[in-house]
């Protein structure tokens, strides 16, 4: 676990398009991804073949600027979106 005052828990500024789906900000990087998380299983948006996949709605394809995006691709993209 990252260590308390570590630059991952720092607080950050959530873009309006992201607060629409995590939640105002401020926020740790950790706590916008788990929001994250929980937007997409809410909602069904994980690929039924490959998990590792996420098929975006309209909400998150203004995050992630297109259709699918992997797991991994996901974290950077929200990066965009946070200051």
């Amino acid at each position: 676990m990252a260590a308390k005052g570590s630059a991952f828990m720092k607080p950050l500024t959530v873009s309006s398009d992201l607060a629409k789906i995590v939640g105002k900000g401020p926020m740790p990087r950790s706590e916008v991804v788990k929001a994250l998380w929980a937007y997409i299983k809410k909602n069904g948006l994980q690929d039924a073949k490959n998990k590792r996949n996420i098929n975006a709605d309209a909400n998150l394809k203004v995050i992630f600027g297109k259709d699918t995006v992997n797991m991994f691709e996901m974290t950077k993209l929200v990066s965009k979106h946070l200051s």
